[in-house]
């Protein structure tokens, strides 16, 4: 999620998803629901999809508006607001969509592929500087320029051919690029409307007309709670199991925990200790996501460089975390600890099928010595006491794991201090977009299903300011040189990971998360994606009784 993202980055999110197409049976289960009671562990930021910060603006921006692709409940790309999957060139580099003709809009308004223009180029505008735009510059013809302000928007690769026919020109060929289309980066805004909002858009339920399988009530922007209501406008309205969905943001488990046997939610995320205490519990549930937790070690603030900058302090601090003991005891929810940036499970070699982490192997494993050993090169570059910042969000297991780091590390390496400071996530994403930290323990999901998604959170001109020339050159053979050839650009990038993660320790992977939660045995369609938003809404529903 650069994310910032996405955000979003540690993670623990909730809730509950796409289940595929509903037989009739399901269907008819469906019109006979109860309202759903679920929760968030943050608060949505926006109903804006070009300002999206992080996971639940994900979740809900999914529901209530939709792009030309979704996922079904094995995460694989099925068409939505588009008719059909993409006809694409031969050189890979030109994509033909057809739209749906009976999408429309809850103010009547038709979905057409000018929608998706539009909201593009919004998208990549510089004067908006949005934190998705690099998934345009990434990807489209002349985005890169129109972002560094060299070309005028109106030459972004995007062109409605007519009401239903959009085509899209990439810099070069993407073998990934359909399913960044399932993010919500790329989905449709009906310009009259934004443009009537103005600065209002997107800052209250009411502010907002909505093309997916949900309208959003009651909510505008610092509301701890929301609700989503079946939209009578959509396409596919038929098949939308929910009549209504009411969200709260709950950030402690034990609260969770409180609400989910007190019968007012009926999925609680557990964590820790709770998780852990629940597993033998009828109603726990733990499934499997493409979400790591990691360390975003930031090598200049505020104009100056921070001790971050040295490569031994970050390969000490890298060697020196006990994965197994933090996941396992502290976290203690069915997380695995990872030795990569890019999660077991997420993507496979397109030639032999064999799994991107098994095929690249562990990287940076616990090892005490070799910590103590970078930890002393790093002192005499660096002086015998050194400080930094640890900042973390005020979701309960992220204090937890940001106190386990504080005192295992500080206890490991005489000498250092480690400040550890939890704030709401949308005011610590919102520092972190400025550089204004030293470490910043976080989750992260590929906003697409390819390992670039993550590698690219290492390309030099990120926010915390980790610039490697071999590196970029990897990820530029990659994307450009190898961009055909499946075999080497897959090799190519395990290189890139192995470079970034354990040559010069770009950051610190922790875990890949597992979501656990207590679920009512009602609740049918639950499902967790491994990239885009990380679960969709459109076909969960509570059974009656």
């Amino acid at each position: 999620m650069k994310k910032v993202i996405k955000s979003i980055i540690g993670l623990t999110l909730i809730l509950t998803i796409i289940s595929g197409c509903s037989s009739g049976k399901e269907a008819k289960q469906a019109k006979e629901t109860a309202p759903l009671k679920l929760m968030s562990p943050s608060e949505l930021t926006t109903l804006d999809t070009s300002v999206m910060l992080d996971f639940p603006d994900a979740i809900v921006q999914t529901a209530a508006f939709e792009g030309l692709y979704a996922l079904d409940d094995k995460d694989q790309l099925i068409p939505a607001a588009a008719k059909e999957m993409p006809e694409i060139s031969q050189d890979g580099k030109t994509y033909t969509i057809k739209l749906r003709e009976n999408a429309k809009w809850s103010n009547d308004d038709p979905v057409t592929a000018a929608d998706f223009e539009y909201a593009w180029k919004k998208m990549i505008d510089p004067k908006n500087g949005f934190v998705y735009s690099f998934l345009v510059a990434d990807t489209i013809l002349n985005a890169e320029e129109i972002s560094a302000g060299k070309k005028s928007v109106d030459e972004l690769g995007v062109k409605a051919i007519d009401d239903q026919t959009l085509e899209v020109k990439l810099k070069e060929a993407k073998p990934y690029f359909t399913s960044v289309l399932a993010f919500p980066t790329f989905f449709p805004q009906n310009q009259k409307f934004v443009e009537k909002m103005g600065t209002d858009y997107g800052t209250t339920s009411e502010n907002v007309v909505y093309n997916g399988p949900f309208t959003i009530e009651n909510w505008k922007q610092t509301d701890l709670s929301w609700d989503l209501k079946k939209n009578e406008n959509y396409w596919d309205q038929a098949n939308v199991k929910s009549d209504k969905i009411h969200y709260e943001v709950v950030k402690e488990a034990s609260t969770a925990l409180n609400l989910f046997e007190d019968g007012q939610l009926d999925v609680a995320t557990v964590t820790g200790e709770l998780a852990k205490q629940n597993q033998s519990n009828p109603n726990y549930h733990s499934y499997p996501t493409a979400t790591m937790n990691y360390i975003r070690l930031n090598q200049k603030r505020k104009n100056k460089e921070t001790p971050l900058k040295n490569e031994n302090l970050r390969k000490a601090l890298a060697l020196g975390i006990d994965k197994e003991n933090l996941v396992n005891n502290i976290i203690a929810d069915g997380s695995k600890p990872l030795y990569g940036a890019v999660t077991e499970g997420f993507v496979s070699n397109p030639k032999t099928g064999v799994d991107f982490r098994e095929e690249a192997g562990d990287l940076m494993t616990y090892n005490k010595e070799e910590a103590l050993n970078y930890w002393e090169l790093a002192k005499k570059e660096l002086g015998d006491n050194i400080t930094l910042d640890l900042m973390v969000t005020d979701d309960g297991s992220y204090k937890k794991m940001g106190e386990s780091l504080q005192g295992s590390l500080e206890k490991l390496l005489p000498g250092l201090t480690i400040n550890l400071t939890a704030l709401p996530t949308e005011t610590a994403l919102n520092l972190s977009r400025e550089s204004d930290y030293d470490m910043f323990l976080i989750y992260w999901t590929p906003d697409y299903q390819d390992p670039i998604s993550t590698l690219n959170m290492l390309r030099t001109g990120n926010d915390r300011n980790y610039s490697n020339a071999k590196y970029d050159a990897l990820l530029n053979d990659a994307s450009q040189k190898y961009a055909t050839d499946i075999e080497k650009r897959w090799k190519t990038l395990i290189a890139a990971e192995k470079e970034g993660i354990e040559e010069t320790a770009g950051m610190i992977i922790i875990s890949q998360n597992q979501q656990s939660v207590l679920q009512n045995e009602q609740i049918k369609g639950v499902n967790y994606h491994t990239f885009a938003a990380p679960l969709t809404l459109k076909n969960i529903y509570k059974e009656s009784k």
